[in-house]
């Protein structure tokens, strides 16, 4: 087996884990659910991902599991400005969160696709959105190195915390420009590292499945991005989940007038 292929299927292997957890026990109260970031972590990181990143109010009418599903390093819809009738494609969607709270924003009028590459994953998401009565909302199934949706059909990609667990990002950035309207906003929360720490540093300070060992650079997160086509690229930091490693928002832009798309 490749190196590339046991990695993902270890991120495999560990988000059909934290499905798992959130939906074998699928009541509420004391006996609700539990909890994914405890499901797959050795150590408290409650501070750092999932879901105490949203803003207060944001989740409070969510499907429990949802919430409790979130393995995220921020809250990409803080950044993405949505607008009704957008289309928008959640890389990495999990258990939903972001997929749902999407299709909110984008009322009647827009759509929000997630795509996933673990089962166990999309089964909790569909549920999760029947839970929460969205009829805007469809999961795919597939990777985010190779999205199954045409050129040019979605006008605002985010993810959360799912780029750096990709073994060729490479691809992920350019299936995002690929399949963004001219005009269109990449609105990404991920893991980056400040410049200065090597990849044998942030191979030290956490796992590849833990988001940490494979993150990239800011200065690589920006080149990237340059390279296959986008501007107005900004990489903030929000928050450090390691030494020199943080939680980042990403933009960036499709060149292009969004009003000459069709749809």
């Amino acid at each position: 087996m490749a190196p590339t292929d046991a990695v993902r299927d270890e991120v495999r292997d560990r988000y059909a884990a934290a499905a798992r957890a959130v939906g074998s026990n699928p009541g509420a109260g004391c006996c609700g659910p539990g909890d994914a970031l405890s499901a797959v972590g050795d150590r408290d990181e409650s501070e750092i991902f999932g879901a105490a990143l949203y803003r207060p109010g944001d989740t409070g009418d969510l499907p429990a599991e949802a919430v409790l599903a979130s393995l995220g390093c921020g809250n990409p819809l803080a950044v993405a400005e949505l607008r009704p009738g957008d289309r928008v494609l959640d890389l990495g969607s999990g258990g939903g969160i972001d997929v749902l709270l999407s299709a909110r924003r984008v009322g009647p009028t827009g759509r929000a696709y997630g795509l996933d590459m673990t089962p166990e994953m999309l089964e909790l998401a569909r549920a999760n959105a029947a839970r929460a009565g969205a009829a805007n909302v469809e999961f795919l199934q597939g990777q985010i190195e190779a999205v199954p949706l045409p050129d040019a059909s979605i006008d605002v990609v985010i993810s959360n915390c799912v780029v750096n667990l990709s073994t060729d990002k490479a691809a992920v950035l350019a299936e995002m420009f690929r399949v963004l309207v001219p005009g269109g906003r990449v609105g990404v929360s991920d893991v980056v590292a400040e410049d200065d720490v090597s990849p044998e540093e942030r191979a030290r300070r956490g796992s590849f499945v833990g988001c940490i060992a494979g993150a990239l650079s800011r200065a690589e997160y920006l080149a990237g991005l340059a390279a296959v086509g986008f501007t107005d690229i900004e990489v903030v930091f929000t928050h450090e989940v390691a030494p020199g490693m943080h939680g980042a928002v990403v933009r960036a832009t499709k060149p292009g007038d969004a009003r000459t798309a069709g749809r």
